[in-house]
């Protein structure tokens, strides 16, 4: 790989993907989610423009993408996964056994943490979990290093037969630096794969030996001196002290640190490898320092491994022991750790927001979701991860906890009321289209088996809305836009076993409202089960869609009393509360038109004219 001057500013995920390339990869699988989604965006982009020989895929879900990568690894070929944080939760029974069994081509897994969390359900350390998997995990600082990494990361795979982490952070996946550019290896590699039954399908009597050579894989890779952390060295000003960060904190740190005219007074450790964490660093230190400042993002993972009597950080409770570190949070730690008087900088409350996140004005979920609250007023509506969780604005999401844990958690509310005898409540899970294909297909199969009596509504809008409109299975796209066979949610629906089974736009509310009323007549009856129903409409963030509906002119009449019923039940962002005139308006710069509004006022003051031209 041969580097040139040019540079190119670049986001972090752009320069992932550009280091992917450019060190060779030849399949490449992921499954969206923010902050990692425009990594496999930007390889689909760059596969073409660079002339690489590379598959990509947005797979189903993380297990199968991580499957994916591994088995093209054991051909010799150098192979990637890419997820967020919770998405290697789902992947985390093949990512644990593939330490043991290890890999022949590079295998590098990037997983992209939320601290914060911005769009997660946990702030996860991923490093933690590379710890326990005992994989090594790298953690850049910025998008260019990033991209540096993957080529070191591919390096240390292939020379300890293991997989890789390489973890960036959302500060580094959506930043933009100039990174610079290469090449593309042309490694020339042909896949062969070697069958060696005793590793590949190592059964528990060679796991023990295997479960040996992968801790003195660790052992090696932990005196590595190419993974040795880096120093900027201090002039001796603070004899016996130093600071010890990893990703952006060491960024962040060295920005305060200059502020504060401290960089270059100070001895300034980068550590490049937060697992395993380098021995003979971990020897210096003890040696050469009284006390060690550790930055690092989330938990105390290289505080652990230290384990220096002197050491302060997180696992000290000096910083935050959640969140992102920013420069606010940890300007006071080295404030108190170098004596200093501390500053104002950071005391002022950040702002709050004027306004809570909503679906898009025309959104197909709201309808679903208003008439679901309206026919089911005392019903009980497990939901899931996607855009659609903003259902908890309109009261018609109670439980949001991971990919497909709706319609599991569904059949738990129904098996606890029933056995109870009596009414059940109605039980109404809301799960986006994509979310049913990643984890939803198994839970309705053990609701069918256990007789869970209950209503199933897949709200599809024919995209990956939440993560930038990556196409479902249903839709019949690959991730470079190919066209390949479709896989009908219908059909799985029928092949799960469900018997009662509806399709319908959600904009004929009066529809919806008669198919979720005999959807739960069946779910009582005397051989009922479980009833799904598809309420179906495009995204509107698809030009495509917008236009190919007709678009009405709404008005409010007159007759408005100013109930506000209409923001409280429906809250599209089109509908406001005018003030001077004490009744409710439509912005008709962000109405759409789709006339779903004139059947939720209670007074029919809302008005919807012939389509507009």
């Amino acid at each position: 790989m041969t580097e040139s001057s040019k540079q190119t500013l670049l986001m972090g995920n752009e320069a992932i993907a550009r280091g992917l390339v450019e060190a060779g990869c030849a399949v490449a699988a992921a499954y969206p989610g923010t902050p990692s989604t425009e990594t496999m965006t930007a390889l689909v982009r760059l596969q073409p423009q660079l002339g690489a020989a590379l598959h990509v895929e947005w797979s189903l879900n993380e297990k199968i993408a991580f499957e994916v990568a591994l088995a093209a690894s054991y051909t010799g070929k150098r192979a990637a996964a890419i997820m967020k944080q919770v998405g290697l939760n789902v992947a985390a029974d093949p990512f644990m056994r593939a330490a043991y069994l290890g890999v022949v081509g590079g295998l590098l897994l990037v997983v992209a943490d939320d601290p914060g969390p911005h769009s997660s359900q946990n702030e996860q350390d991923s490093r933690f979990f590379a710890h326990f998997a005992r994989v090594p995990v790298l953690d850049p600082s910025s998008p260019a290093e990033a991209r540096d990494m993957v080529a070191l990361g591919y390096a240390l795979s292939e020379r300890y037969r293991l997989p890789v982490m390489l973890r960036p952070t959302t500060r580094i996946c959506h930043a933009r630096q100039n990174v610079g550019q290469a090449e593309p290896l042309a490694l020339g590699r042909r896949a062969d794969f070697v069958r060696d039954p005793s590793r590949w399908a190592a059964t528990p009597a060679f796991l023990p030996a295997l479960h040996q050579q992968l801790n003195d894989k660790i052992d090696r890779i932990a005196r590595d001196p190419q993974v040795a952390p880096r120093l900027l060295a201090g002039d001796g000003s603070f004899a016996g002290r130093c600071v010890v960060a990893s990703g952006i904190a060491f960024a962040n740190a060295c920005d305060l640190l200059a502020d504060m005219q401290l960089l270059g007074k100070v001895d300034v450790y980068q550590v490049l490898l937060p697992y395993p964490l380098h021995r003979p660093f971990i020897d210096a230190l003890r040696d050469r320092y009284d006390t060690v400042l550790i930055l690092e993002e989330t938990y105390p993972v290289i505080q652990q491994q230290l384990a220096h009597p002197g050491a302060v950080g997180r696992g000290s409770r000096l910083l935050p022991a959640h969140g992102e570190l920013l420069p606010d949070a940890m300007l006071p730690a080295l404030e108190d750790f170098f004596g200093l008087q501390p500053s104002s900088a950071g005391d002022a409350a950040p702002a709050g927001r004027d306004k809570r996140p909503a679906l898009c004005a025309g959104c197909g979920h709201r309808a679903a979701f208003h008439v679901i609250k309206k026919v089911f007023p005392g019903g009980i509506f497990p939901s899931d991860i996607g855009c659609y969780t903003l259902g908890l604005n309109l009261g018609a999401v109670d439980t949001v906890h991971c990919m497909g844990a709706c319609i599991s958690q569904a059949a738990g509310f129904y098996q606890a009321y029933a056995q109870d005898g009596g009414e059940v409540p109605a039980i109404v899970a809301t799960i986006g289209d994509s979310t049913f294909f990643h984890a939803g297909i198994p839970a309705l199969i053990n609701t069918v088996i256990q007789q869970a009596r209950i209503i199933v509504v897949v709200l599809d809008n024919a995209t990956t809305a939440m993560t930038g409109h990556q196409p479902s299975p249903h839709l019949g796209l690959r991730a470079d836009g190919r066209a390949t066979p479709r896989v009908l949610i219908e059909d799985l629906v029928r092949a799960c076993g469900v018997r009662f089974l509806e399709v319908c736009d959600p904009y004929d509310t009066d529809m919806l409202a008669g198919q979720l009323k005999q959807a739960d007549a069946f779910c009582r009856g005397e051989d009922g089960g479980p009833a799904v129903i598809i309420a179906r409409h495009p995204c509107l963030m698809d030009k495509q869609a917008r236009h190919d509906q007709p678009r009405f002119c709404m008005s409010v009449g007159d007759d408005c009393n100013g109930c506000r019923y209409c923001l409280q039940a429906f809250e599209c962002p089109a509908l406001f509360f005018d003030e001077a005139c004490g009744r409710v308006d439509i912005d008709q710069d962000l109405c759409v038109g789709c006339g779903v509004c004139q059947k939720v006022c209670p007074r029919q003051a809302i008005r919807k004219e012939e389509p507009c031209a």
